[in-house]
């Protein structure tokens, strides 16, 4: 079958040129099976992908979409190419590369939305690199939203141990204390409660976290833990869910590491991220919740540091990829 026609389980998007995303993209296609390189394409610039191959002495053949067979041994690319006399300088933030950023994610998009993909998994991207490209938004999240529609998104950091949903993400904390309200928790919780039910969890146990230190210890330290958080919580129970809170931020987490929750919703970013990457920082995964689409992601950065020096780890980038092929796993049936 002609790679142009079959669907394929994932594809992986470039991220930022300059980054790391190219290289350990193609330390995690040199990890796989020949069949899971057969079901995955790549979405981006071929002759940056053979760069990346190169500086990792990798034997990997990428061939365009359109002219790969299957069981070729070739790597499938979705092509989106770097405008011709454009110039993008390794390990620094430049428009042009937050640019290639956003049109391969565009691309991704359509392939998803077009059946020829069922899961993105995204490498890192800049977001100053990203502004400067005139794409303004906060990120993956807020972007894949804005390309698909969404009314909303969430952020799900999963690992084996502690998985992390997040109320907001990338807001102020002033702007995120504003963002706590009874519809957002219960649109948070109901997403979290969907995608573990997906996951093959049967009856979901979610814990959701308290915002103020103690739960405002009975209004003391502020009162949208009573006011907010816990009617929300008991709403949720009387529908039927299998949810606890508010419960200090203090000790939830712990909780949830050592069994008793499969998920903590989280009030807002350093929340729920500390916790989660002190625990499995090489091996959390970024799932967006609440798109018509399904995407996973690395939890880092674009390491312009090391970016180009075959330095770059990829573990992270395979957790991604094996959180994908589960969804996909889903998406299939």
């Amino acid at each position: 079958m002609n790679a142009s026609t079959r669907t394929f389980d994932i594809a992986i998007t470039m991220g930022d040129p300059a980054g790391i995303g190219p290289e350990i993209i193609c330390r995690a296609l040199v990890a796989m099976s020949a069949e899971e390189r057969a079901s995955s394409l790549v979405v981006g610039d071929p002759a940056i992908f053979r760069r990346a191959a190169a500086t990792l002495d990798a034997k990997l053949n990428f061939v365009p979409l359109d002219q790969a067979s299957e069981g070729d041994d070739s790597v499938a690319v979705a092509v989106v190419e770097v405008p011709k006399g454009v110039e993008i300088p390794d390990g620094r933030i430049s428009a042009a590369a937050g640019d290639m950023s956003f049109r391969c994610v565009k691309a991704a998009v359509d392939l998803v939305q077009s059946g020829r993909a069922r899961v993105i998994v995204t490498a890192p991207l800049n977001k100053a690199a990203l502004h400067e490209a005139g794409h303004h938004y906060d990120g993956h999240t807020g972007m894949l939203a804005s390309l698909t529609g969404a009314p909303s998104s969430f952020m799900l950091l999963a690992s084996e141990t502690l998985s992390t949903l997040h109320v907001s993400t990338h807001v102020s904390l002033s702007g995120a204390i504003e963002r706590v309200s009874k519809e957002r928790i219960t649109e948070t919780v109901e997403a979290g409660h969907a995608h573990l039910l997906a996951m093959g969890i049967e009856s979901p146990r979610i814990a959701v976290a308290g915002l103020n230190p103690h739960c405002g210890e009975g209004g003391i330290f502020g009162d949208e833990d009573t006011r907010i958080i816990a009617p929300a919580v008991e709403a949720l129970k009387a529908r039927g869910f299998a949810v606890s809170g508010p419960i200090s931020a203090d000790t939830v987490f712990y909780r949830a590491s050592r069994g008793e929750f499969d998920l903590v919703v989280a009030q807002y970013h350093d929340q729920g991220h500390i916790p989660v990457k002190l625990i499995a920082f090489d091996t959390t995964v970024n799932v967006s919740l609440g798109l018509p689409i399904q995407r996973t992601s690395v939890d880092h950065g674009t390491a312009f540091d090391i970016a180009w020096q075959g330095r770059a780890d990829a573990t992270n980038m395979g957790s991604a990829i094996a959180y994908a092929r589960r969804l996909a796993a889903g998406a299939g049936e």
